[in-house]
């Protein structure tokens, strides 16, 4: 993710972000780290956000469009639920979020999301482009190190899979694109989503699972 720059094929490819749809949930996980160029802009960069009960973002482009994105949807999914009494699905999230970008062709987002979600089909990760176009599949990768990621989630998917091997999945695709892409780095954001609860993990709860699946902590967590 890039704190700034003046071309859009930069601003749109430092990060790696992850949504994987499990049996019982969705999995949405990045890293923290902010870049300009070639200087670290920020370690502790917030990439991923909760927009409702049942869905959540995650960024990868420029952090001011980034951040007004996610409000803008927090917002329009807020009206929604105050109107219709109950919570956007998220084919419809994911909708409204193409329509916000497409949208705005005069002045565009430099802004590549993956919108997460559970509702009464169950879980669904979207890959939602800066010109609006909307992609569900069963896990998905954006950003620059999204090359290293796909590497291990084609390798360690299964679609009967649980959110917390997903977890750990998600642990394991990120950790491979640090080791390789200088974009992405400084530590672990994960969130879960599941018919009962948005769970945001905790950096105690994320360090186990690292040391149990035997990979080196970052210096932020270390």
């Amino acid at each position: 993710m890039h704190a700034g720059s003046s071309r859009e094929q930069e601003l749109l490819k430092g990060t790696t972000t992850i949504g994987i749809v499990c049996k019982d949930g969705v999995v949405l996980a990045t890293e923290r780290r902010a870049t300009a160029g070639n200087l670290i802009a920020n370690k502790t960069t917030q990439k991923l956000f909760k927009i409702d009960t049942n869905i959540g973002v995650t960024v990868a482009g420029l952090v001011g469009d980034a951040q007004v994105l996610a409000r803008y949807l927090r917002a329009e999914v807020s009206l929604y639920r105050l109107r219709r009494g109950g919570t956007l699905s998220a084919e419809g999230a994911a909708t409204l979020l193409a329509n916000i970008l497409n949208g705005n062709r005069m002045f565009p987002y430099y802004a590549w999301m993956i919108l997460g979600g559970v509702d009464g089909k169950g879980g669904h990760v979207f890959s939602v482009d800066p010109a609006g176009g909307s992609i569900e599949d069963r896990f998905v990768s954006v950003g620059s190190g999204s090359t290293f990621a796909y590497g291990i989630l084609e390798e360690g998917y299964s679609r009967d899979m649980s959110v917390s091997d997903g977890v750990d999945l998600a642990l394991r695709g990120l950790t491979a694109a640090m080791k390789r892409d200088s974009a992405s780095g400084d530590g672990y954001i994960v969130h879960v989503i599941t018919s009962r609860e948005y769970k945001e993990f905790g950096e105690d709860e994320i360090n186990k699972r690292l040391k149990a699946l035997k990979i080196p902590l970052p210096p932020a967590l270390a």
